[in-house]
């Protein structure tokens, strides 16, 4: 069967799995969304396993949530997704993630500071806790605009992680990175004494572009 975008449909599946792998979901925790040229989204189904899931599988659904080509039904994280593709026209990917790491955070945190340069490269900036607001609702999307600042990540308390990016492969590397980081924070948290965090002007230089890194 012919679908629509079929190489990207692919995209959030290879996606989502990378995130489980890295045990950032379990099962079918989670979801991963992508906004099309055309303006519609697609999203991965409710409630299904990313083992085993297909490019037919994933959901294309307009601005308003209405199903454009699938036969699944869509995330039932929908609503918060278009949220935030709404009042945030700059991205185009959304990620929704369960990851032990930062839920252990906000419970004992309302923020994780700039602690390193991986942060700044791949996260940009503080990372805000988000109250807690139930599943499956547009307040989950409303949160996380709220509490977006400057970073590519917010902490849902109590929840998760909701990530966003310009392109799949920014999305993914805050979420990831965005784990590793909350890992060390609260390791050094443990240990009982003042963290140091990067300053603005820190911040800053690291964020500057330096030119030579990656390939051309």
């Amino acid at each position: 069967m012919t679908v629509l975008y079929e190489k990207e449909r692919q995209m959030l599946i290879d996606t989502a799995r990378t995130m489980e792998k890295m045990g950032l979901v379990k099962l079918s925790g989670g979801n991963v969304s992508m906004r099309m040229p055309c303006g519609n989204v697609l999203v991965t189904p409710s409630a299904m396993g990313y083992e085993n899931m297909v490019p037919e599988d994933i959901v294309l659904i307009d601005m308003q949530g209405n199903t454009v080509e699938g036969f699944r039904r869509p995330t039932s994280d929908w609503k918060a997704i278009l949220y935030i593709l709404r009042e945030m026209p700059e991205m185009n990917v959304v990620l929704h993630t369960h990851q032990p790491a930062a839920i252990a955070l906000s419970l004992v945190a309302d923020e994780l500071p700039v602690i390193s340069t991986t942060m700044v490269d791949e996260i940009k900036h503080t990372v805000r806790v988000a109250p807690f607001t139930i599943s499956s609702d547009e307040g989950m999307g409303i949160a996380t605009v709220e509490h977006a600042g400057r970073a590519l990540a917010v902490i849902l308390k109590h929840h998760g992680v909701i990530a966003y990016g310009r392109n799949m492969d920014q999305a993914l590397a805050a979420v990831v990175y965005l784990e590793e980081s909350c890992e060390v924070y609260l390791k050094a948290l443990a240990v009982g004494r003042p963290i140091p965090v990067l300053t603005e002007e820190q911040i800053a230089a690291e964020d500057a572009p330096r030119g030579y890194y990656g390939q051309p």
